[in-house]
């Protein structure tokens, strides 16, 4: 047995494939150069266009194999054979209108009506119901109620119309001419059904396109229906959730406060009473550990609702003019305690006379401490400097604090989660240091409310720096920008 030669296929870049690809781009740009510019960009006008101008351009073509075979078998070519052939390249100047009309009303409109009279004289004279031009009526009325469905009473009207003519002529004559004998157009009828099943499966190409699209659009107005359903009750939830937490954090902030109030208030005044006694010094030491941890508590709940306040969007600013020397001075008194503890030493820049500034103390002041106590927890018998001056800029003054430290210092991946709530730059820092990871979101937060920045340098094993820029005059704008933040 032989074995019979394998059939090579073009490999995927072959000449062939090329060519086959250089041709369908050369009738896409001839097909586009007929479409109106506002329509290429748009893609649910564009495949009707595209395929109006495509069927026009191939159309004639597909008619003239008709017509070539009636002139070869003519008797003579009269003035019938002039006028077919210049109703077939009629249909040529169909593009050229699209594009100076912008639309397709006008030119479908002239098109099926010129396919009417195409197929009714053309029936006429060379067959009359056996014409190879008869079929072609109903292309027409399918392309009327294809592209023309919102104006199909003027289709049938023309319609109607030239129908009555060629009734009327076909009355008035008796009989159909015989210009070519019935048993010579076998030939004709075959090229005229080949051309109209060519021209009718382009058209349902191009419908099943549309529905496909279509069904694509469906669904995906379905998928975005439900979705939107599904964000709604989303929201719905969320909203609930909003308003369970900020029950829940009112009641916290009553239940929490008032013991802790009155913890720290019974502290200080059992404090008082047995600091001057002789032999309470263990008792005065363990009312201060009370006293402590009860304050310490208390900024927890405090920092606890002021992120929450940030998160609903209910964070207020009561801006005064502040003092910088005593809100510095205050700060530093609060704070040295703990910078003693772990053998550290502070350095304090400032001027003299610093100047004021308008802001809200109280979030000004907890900024600053969060920065103080930060590098007193982090650092151990080194040096933290804290620098605070004011420098004129081209939107006003604005003044500059800068809590530079000796101490372990933050990685790169510890930088990138810094300022995120509940989160610690390492993961071991919780167990070592403690802190719940909320003071430097606050303070980026508080910083950005009052229309500020804050920015942080760091290096391992070598310290950090922190530094905050904050207006000294409230400029506008600071809510939006706070929002933007959060956001």
């Amino acid at each position: 047995m032989r074995n019979l030669p394998l059939i090579q296929m073009p490999p995927p870049s072959s000449p062939a494939i090329e060519r086959g690809n250089s041709m369908l781009g050369g009738v896409r740009r001839l097909v586009d150069h007929f479409v109106p510019e506002e329509v290429l960009s748009e893609p649910s006008r564009y495949p009707m266009f595209a395929t109006f101008v495509l069927l026009h351009l191939l159309g004639p073509l597909l008619g003239h194999s008709v017509v070539v075979f009636l002139y070869q078998a003519s008797h003579e070519i009269t003035w019938v054979f002039w006028t077919i052939e210049a109703l077939i390249c009629f249909f040529w100047l169909m593009p050229a209108l699209v594009k100076r009309t912008g639309g397709l009303i006008l030119p479908a409109m002239l098109s099926v009506q010129a396919l009417v009279t195409l197929s009714l004289f053309g029936s006429f004279f060379y067959g009359g119901i056996s014409s190879p031009f008869l079929p072609w009526l109903l292309i027409a009325l399918l392309l009327g109620f294809f592209y023309l469905a919102e104006h199909a009473r003027f289709v049938l009207t023309g319609v109607a119309f030239q129908l009555a003519v060629f009734s009327a002529a076909h009355f008035l004559t008796g009989q159909f001419p015989d210009l070519v004998p019935l048993q010579s157009m076998w030939l004709a009828n075959l090229l005229s059904i080949l051309s109209a099943l060519i021209y009718v499966t382009l058209l349902a190409l191009y419908y099943e396109s549309v529905m496909r699209d279509s069904s694509a659009l469906q669904e995906a107005a379905i998928v975005q229906r439900r979705q939107t359903e599904e964000l709604r009750e989303a929201m719905r939830q969320a909203e609930k959730a909003s308003a369970q937490k900020s029950i829940f954090l009112a009641k916290m902030n009553h239940e929490l406060r008032t013991p802790l109030n009155a913890v720290i208030g019974y502290s200080e005044m059992l404090r008082d009473d047995l600091e001057d006694r002789p032999g309470s010094e263990e008792k005065v030491a363990d009312l201060d550990r009370i006293n402590a941890a009860g304050r310490h508590l208390n900024a927890l709940v405090s920092e606890v609702l002021d992120l929450s306040r940030i998160e609903s969007d209910d964070l207020h600013l009561d801006n005064h003019e502040i003092d910088l020397h005593d809100l510095v001075g205050d700060a530093v008194a609060t704070v040295e305690p703990l910078i003693n503890v772990h053998g550290n030493r502070l350095v304090l820049q400032m001027s003299q006379d610093p100047g004021t500034i308008v802001a809200d103390p109280l979030k000004l002041r907890q900024s600053l401490l969060n920065l103080l106590s930060n590098a007193a927890k982090f650092t151990s018998k080194g040096v933290i400097t804290l620098t605070v001056m004011r420098r004129q800029t081209d939107g006003g003054d604005v003044i500059m604090i800068e809590v530079r430290d000796t101490g372990i210092g933050i990685s790169r991946e510890g930088l990138k989660k810094l300022f995120r709530s509940f989160s610690q730059a390492e993961a071991d820092t919780a167990n070592r240091f403690g802190g719940t990871g909320l003071g430097l979101a606050l303070t980026r937060r508080f910083c950005q409310a009052m229309g500020g920045s804050i920015d942080v340098e760091s290096e391992v094993g070598v310290g950090t720096s922190f530094k905050i820029e904050i207006p000294a005059l409230p400029r506008r704008g600071a809510d939006a920008a706070t929002a933007e933040m959060r956001a």
